[in-house]
C-alpha cells in the first residue's frame, strides 16, 4: 500500500524516484536567450550573483515546475514525495532563472553535471511584487527540493525566489567538514550567504531593493528559518517554519528519542504491551501506530546513524544502544554549535503535525514554542495540525487518516504577509482539528 520506493525524507535525504532518476541532472541552457521561446518578448540578462563562482541564466516562459520540468530547469527527484497527489499549483510565470554555485570544496551535489556543492537557484519573475522568498532544502535534498511546495506558489504571487542545497547533501553529508557538526554549521552559513546574494541580485535586476524578505522551509529547512530569525533577524521580515528540526545541546534532540524508539520497536512488533508504552513515552503519538512500520523501515535507523556520524563519529556501538547523556562532553559541544534558543526577533509562523512520526511534535515544536514564549512577547504563532505527518506524500496512502501540511503552510504565508504588511494579527496559536470534509489537499483554515 505504501510507496516502497521512498528512500528517505524529512531530516533524511529523500526521493520517490529510482536511484537512477535521483541522479538525473537539470540542464539549464547556460546562456540567456534574447527572448522567451516563441513569445517575442524581451528578457533582460540576469545580473551577476555576488560571490558566485559559476552561474548560468535562462529566460523561461514558465518558472514554475509546469514549465521547468520540460525545459530541464528543475530536478523532479529533488522534490518527489513532499506533496500529496492532487495538490494544485499555479503555472505560467515567465522570467529569468539563474543556476550556479558558490565556492566550496565538497562534491556531493551532481545537479547540472557540476559535481559541486553550494549550488543555488534564483528565479526572477517578470511581474515582481517587490518581495523575496529564500529557502534551504529539507532533509539532505538539493536546491530544487522546494520547487513544487514553495517556489511555484510564491512565484505566482510575484515574489522572487532563491534556494540553496545547504552546502552538502545525501546520506553521507556528514563526511563534509573537519570537526563534528561542521556540515550542519555550513547549512546555516549557506542560507545566510544566499540571502545576502539574492537581495543584491534582486536589487540589480529590478532596480530597487526588495521591500519584504521571507525565509521559508520544511523540516531541516524549517530549522534553518528558526536559526536565521534568531541569529540574523536583520536580513528578514519574517519566516515560515514547517516542522523544523530541533537541536538542543541538553536535549531534546534526535539522539534523546530515536535510540529509545529503535530499542522498543522490535519488541512492539512481537506484541509486547510495555514496548508500546515505551514508544509513546519516546514521543510517538497515540493513533499514529499505522505509520510506525514504514518509519521503522525507512527513517528511524538511518536518521539516527547519519546524524550520529555527524555529531559523534567516534561511537562504534549499536545505534539502539546509543545514550546521548553518557557520551563525552565534546558531543554536546558539537550539538551546541547548531542549537536553537527560541530568541526569534522577527515574526515566525510554526506548523507541525500531531502524527509526525519522524520528528515527534512533543519532542520538537512543542518544545520550541515554549522556548520562544519563555523569551517574552515574541511575534510568534504556532499551529498544531491534527493528523498531519512529516511527509505529505504519505497522505496518498492514508487519505482517510492523514491531512497534508502544505495547504496550511500556504495559509500561514498569507497570514504572515498580512501581519508584516498591514499589522493584521494572524489567528491565535491553536491545535487545528482535522476537517471532516472538504478539500484537505488544497485548503486550510488557521482558525480552530
Amino acid at each position: 500500500m505504501l510507496v516502497r520506493s521512498v528512500l528517505t525524507a524529512g531530516v533524511v535525504a529523500a526521493t520517490l524516484a529510482s536511484p537512477a532518476q535521483a541522479q538525473t541532472p537539470a540542464q539549464p541552457s547556460g546562456q540567456v536567450q534574447a527572448t522567451p521561446s516563441g513569445k517575442g518578448r524581451g528578457c533582460a540578462p540576469a545580473p551577476r550573483v555576488p560571490g558566485a563562482e559559476k552561474q548560468v541564466s535562462a529566460c523561461l516562459d514558465d518558472l514554475t515546475t509546469a514549465g521547468t520540468i520540460a525545459s530541464g530547469h528543475t530536478v523532479p527527484a529533488d522534490w518527489a514525495g513532499l506533496h500529496a497527489t492532487g495538490t494544485r499549483n499555479p503555472s505560467g510565470v515567465p522570467g529569468v532563472q539563474v543556476d550556479g554555485y558558490f565556492p566550496d570544496t565538497s562534491t556531493f551535489n551532481t545537479n547540472n553535471g557540476w559535481n559541486h556543492d553550494s549550488q543555488f537557484v534564483i528565479r526572477l519573475p517578470k511581474k515582481w511584487n517587490g518581495g523575496l522568498v529564500v529557502a534551504g532544502s529539507p532533509g539532505n535534498r538539493r536546491q530544487y527540493a522546494n520547487d513544487f511546495t514553495i517556489s511555484d506558489w510564491v512565484l505566482a504571487q510575484g515574489y522572487a525566489y532563491a534556494a540553496t542545497d545547504k552546502g552538502n547533501s545525501g546520506t553521507e553529508f556528514y563526511k563534509d567538514g573537519r570537526r563534528p557538526g561542521d556540515a550542519v554549521v555550513e547549512w546555516n552559513r549557506r542560507l545566510t550567504q544566499l540571502t545576502r546574494a539574492a537581495k543584491t541580485t534582486v536589487t540589480r535586476h529590478y532596480g530597487r531593493r526588495p521591500d519584504k524578505t521571507f525565509a521559508a522551509g520544511i523540516s531541516n529547512g524549517g530549522y534553518l528559518v528558526r536559526w536565521q530569525l534568531e541569529n540574523h533577524p536583520g536580513l528578514y521580515d519574517g519566516g515560515i517554519d514547517a516542522e523544523g528540526t530541533l537541536w538542543r545541546a541538553e536535549g531534546p534532540n534526535l539522539f534523546t528519542y530515536l535510540p529509545s524508539i529503535l530499542r522498543a520497536y522490535p519488541a512492539y512488533k512481537e506484541g509486547d504491551p510495555s514496548a508500546h508504552k515505551a514508544l509513546l513515552k519516546a514521543g510517538l503519538a497515540p493513533g499514529s501506530e499505522f505509520l510506525w512500520p514504514f518509519h521503522d523501515e525507512v527513517y528511524w535507523g538511518l536518521t539516527q546513524r547519519i546524524y550520529r556520524e555527524e555529531f559523534d563519529p567516534s561511537y562504534t556501538g549499536d545505534e539502539a544502544d546509543y545514550e546521548y547523556a553518557e557520551r563525552p562532553r565534546e558531543v554536546q559541544r558539537a550539538v551546541a554549535r547548531v542549537a536553537l534558543t527560541g530568541r526569534i526577533r522577527k515574526p515566525l509562523m510554526t506548523l507541525h503535525g500531531t502524527y509526525d512520526t519522524l520528528l515527534p511534535i512533543g519532542t520538537d515544536s512543542d518544545v520550541y514554542a515554549e522556548l520562544v514564549r519563555a523569551r517574552g512577547k515574541a511575534p510568534f504563532r504556532y499551529y498544531r495540525l491534527e493528523a498531519a505527518n512529516h511527509v505529505d506524500g504519505l497522505h496518498d496512502a492514508y487519505p482517510d487518516r492523514l491531512r497534508p501540511l502544505l495547504p496550511c503552510m500556504r495559509a500561514a504565508f498569507t497570514a504572515l504577509e498580512d501581519w508584516t504588511r498591514d499589522g493584521r494579527t494572524p489567528p491565535k496559536s491553536a491545535t487545528l482539528p482535522r476537517p471532516s470534509g472538504g478539500d484537505l489537499v488544497n485548503t486550510c483554515s488557521l482558525s480552530s
